[in-house]
């Protein structure tokens, strides 16, 4: 049972997090004919000249329909005010199936979510340099949170996707890294967890194709990867608890990789996405030591 003090606490982080008006972007441009196939763009602010990384932004919400990619546009516009060009990606969630009750989503769409994962960030290059002229293409970082983060590091694995997958790349993608933020990195662990009530296993399509999709969706078994990785994690995290952090970082050593893994005391799920918390400040240090 989850202790009722965390439980408060992470209430009282979430309002936080959710309380910041919405940051409007300065355009948008679409990847696709859906309506969610759209990326928000964000120039950087400050009087420093030339050109900067793009940071791209994948949101989280348990890849569920409700939460899209609004409720990060605080954090999109935090990283413009650190100097950096952001583009905040949306893509297709979840929908409520005809036997479910009012309010309760499917977590994801299989394949539609990865297939949109997959074109954004293949037409990010072009859509960027119209929309970001001094975005630095060279100097490109993805981020996300929970099950942003997931999506974070599936899009920095696709060239070790198996042979066969339609995501897969024939070379790494150009990125100078990945920093997650509490990804939902491990979906055995997560769903041994029961992390955001079977959402893992939801996306794959229901536990029926959990075990054969797997290898097309799980950061965990898409490694080593060769891209620089950096995973940002709350001890107190109750929505998606270290332990699937750990399990992701344990993986990739396993693999020959290093994983770096920063642990936040007295920290959630939340702060790492709200502009007024330390932790987010940790975040953007994370992404610069990458970026730059």
């Amino acid at each position: 049972m989850t202790d009722p003090a965390a439980v408060e606490r992470d209430a009282a982080e979430a309002a936080s997090a959710f309380s910041h008006p919405a940051v409007t972007p300065d355009t948008s441009a679409a990847y696709g004919e859906h309506p969610d196939q759209v990326v928000d763009f964000y120039a950087p602010r400050g009087e420093a000249q030339g050109p900067v990384p793009l940071v791209v932004v994948l949101h989280g919400g348990a890849w569920r329909a409700p939460y899209d990619r609004r409720h990060v546009t605080p954090f999109a516009g935090f990283l413009a005010r650190q100097g950096f060009a952001v583009a905040n990606v949306e893509y297709r969630r979840g929908r409520s199936l005809p036997h479910q009750k009012a309010g309760s989503p499917v977590a994801g769409r299989w394949p539609e979510t990865f297939d949109d994962v997959a074109a954004a960030l293949d037409a990010l290059p072009g859509l960027a340099a119209a929309a970001l002229p001094r975005a630095d293409l060279r100097r490109v970082v993805v981020t996300g949170h929970s099950a942003g983060g997931h999506l974070a590091l599936w899009a920095a694995a696709r060239h070790v996707l198996p042979y066969g997958s339609p995501w897969r790349l024939s070379a790494p993608p150009p990125l100078r890294g990945v920093v997650a933020l509490a990804p939902i990195a491990d979906f055995a662990v997560a769903e041994e967890l029961g992390v955001c009530g079977g959402a893992s296993a939801q996306l794959l399509g229901g536990p029926e194709h959990f075990e054969a999709r797997l290898p097309f969706a799980d950061p965990a078994a898409l490694l080593p990867t060769g891209i620089a990785t950096a995973v940002v994690q709350g001890r107190d995290d109750i929505v998606v608890p270290q332990q699937v952090a750990e399990a992701y970082v344990a993986a990739a050593a396993r693999a020959g990789e290093m994983v770096g893994l920063t642990l936040l005391d007295g920290v959630g799920h939340f702060p790492l996405i709200d502009p007024a918390a330390d932790a987010c400040a940790v975040v953007s240090e994370e992404i610069s030591q990458l970026a730059w």
